[in-house]
């Protein structure tokens, strides 16, 4: 699977995995080694030990796309298109949206997809037994999911079946995103059969997706092969392998054992000269990076303190050492290209002298006066990355305050931030599910979203936020996130660091290949040709 959006989301599943666990690998199939490679799409990764990454109701990530699918979808061009939804009305108020399911969506056992399947997977979704970490930041416009998800209704009342094929959805007022909401995991369809199967029922994943999984031997790799009753048409490339835990994925690019990886070596494939110089693609991705300031716990509950931190960070030097120069400065948490994006964000400066002077100012009275501090990061025993180690030094240096660093298993990273067991600093990033700024200010940073780490407050942020979700005019609306974005920043929250740069190598023979900020299932899209 091709996952960049993602890349904060599930920067650490994967390669870390068989350091910590030993899992018996599967049986082999007989015909295992029998895929025709000229008919495939060969993919490198890793695979993470912890099983809620698997369940679309519970991943931190943008979930399996090839397996499974939800009512609505984006194209390659990222418009919200018809998936297991051939179409849909919205009634004049906004509130109101009804759903009408094609007649051909099947599972892939191939029993036909129902409005109740729908049902069935929501009401999985945020019942208080899952627990999704995502399920309220996705579903919750829906009239009823929070009453569910607090274990005070059996259903979600915003829900109705009309029949087999026609879903009504009441939302709680009228959104201009909500739709786009749904193209995330959690809203993705499951067969009911097949999850109560329980175990690792995601291992024989009965899905609605363009294909289906037929291999999963652990530590070696994952099949998966097209879904011919797919119903938006069988996909071009009969078969997609995931060779796990292979080796480096751009040394097995240049030996033409795979067929698309991440490049590292930028300035090379930049070089002209370079043979596989018009194999790299590169895009910028809608994503942000940042460092959550717990603003509940000393001294981060001190504004003079998050902006003394945030002012002795010098990006252009994290970008050009850390990053090879390979970023964009963060002053924001929209990144370019996001509706709401603005050149004109005055963002806090590089400015060591006032930085001292805010912590002089804050409650604490400088750098002396500040309690020990700890951030958390994703890694393995006592390991500090670059990027960390730039932090701490800048600090030192600028600040003169020493943190101590923590790590934390990166499979189950978020779970450990979600469950907030952590530092007061700790390291974090989004990458837009939808391209709506809604998704990056409302969902990180309202008071009330599950997604505010941080434990930020802000009572008239939280206003123009409320504001800006019903507001139909979009000049206006998107007015209104600017207004916020500026307010965040003067309050640092967080400190904004980077947006990202995706660079990909693509070999000549694969067709219908775009790059999209956004993750969608572009494997449907593409086809192979002289492979």
């Amino acid at each position: 699977m091709i996952k960049r959006n993602n890349l904060f989301i599930s920067i650490f599943i994967g390669f870390f995995a068989a350091i910590f666990i030993a899992a018996s690998a599967d049986p082999a199939p007989s015909w295992q080694n029998d895929i025709p490679l000229e008919q495939a799409l060969v993919l490198a990764g890793g695979e993470t030990t912890n099983p809620r990454e698997y369940d679309p109701a519970t991943t931190h990530g943008s979930g399996d796309k090839l397996i499974y699918s939800g009512l609505v979808s984006f194209d390659p061009n990222l418009n919200l298109t018809p998936d297991l939804a051939e179409r849909w009305e919205v009634s004049s108020d906004g509130t109101v949206y009804t759903f009408y399911l094609r007649s051909n969506a099947k599972f892939h056992n191939g029993r036909a997809v129902t409005a109740q399947d729908v049902l069935y997977s929501w009401e999985r979704a945020v019942s208080p037994e899952l627990a999704s970490d995502t399920a309220l930041t996705y579903l919750s416009d829906i009239v009823g999911v929070r009453e569910m998800a607090a274990g005070q209704a059996d259903h979600i009342s915003g829900l109705k079946v009309i029949d087999d094929l026609t879903l009504q959805v009441t939302i709680d007022a009228p959104k201009p995103y909500f739709a786009l909401k749904l193209t995330y995991p959690t809203s993705f369809v499951v067969d009911k059969n097949n999850v109560e199967q329980g175990g690792e029922w995601f291992r024989e994943p009965n899905g609605t997706g363009p294909y289906k999984l037929i291999e999963w031997t652990s530590f070696e790799r994952i099949v998966y092969q097209a879904n011919q009753d797919f119903y938006l048409g069988a996909p071009s490339i009969p078969y997609v392998i995931l060779n796990l835990y292979a080796g480096d994925p751009q040394r097995l690019y240049e030996s033409g054992d795979v067929d698309i990886t991440g490049a590292y070596s930028i300035e090379r494939f930049l070089d002209p000269s370079e043979q596989l110089h018009n194999e790299l693609l590169s895009g910028v991705e809608l994503c942000t990076s940042y460092v959550f300031f717990d603003t509940t716990r000393p001294p981060f509950d001190d504004v003079n303190v998050r902006k003394a931190f945030s002012m002795a960070f010098n990006r252009q030097q994290y970008i050009d050492i850390v990053m090879g120069g390979h970023a964009l400065p963060a002053v924001g948490i929209y990144p370019p290209g996001l509706p709401g994006f603005s050149y004109d964000l005055k963002g806090l400066p590089f400015d060591p002298a006032q930085a001292r002077e805010l912590l002089k100012q804050s409650k604490y009275g400088g750098a002396q006066g500040l309690p020990p501090i700890v951030l958390t990061k994703g890694g393995i025993g006592s390991s500090m990355s670059a990027d960390v180690s730039a932090l701490a030094e800048m600090w030192q240096k600028n600040l003169g305050v020493t943190i101590t660093v923590e790590n934390i298993e990166p499979n189950f990273y978020y779970d450990q931030i979600y469950a907030g067991n952590h530092g007061q600093l700790f390291q974090g990033g989004w990458c837009a599910d939808y391209p709506d700024p809604e998704n990056f200010a409302d969902v990180l940073f309202h008071t009330g979203s599950n997604q505010n780490s941080g434990g930020y407050s802000n009572p008239a942020l939280d206003a123009l936020l409320e504001q800006a979700r019903i507001e139909q005019d979009v000049t206006t609306r998107i007015a209104l996130y600017q207004q916020a974005e500026q307010m965040l920043v003067d309050d640092a929250p967080v400190l904004f660091t980077t947006h990202s740069l995706s660079y990909q190598l693509v070999k000549p023979y694969i067709k219908g290949y775009v790059f999209t900020p956004i993750d969608i299932p572009i494997e449907r899209y593409m086809w192979l040709e002289g492979k």
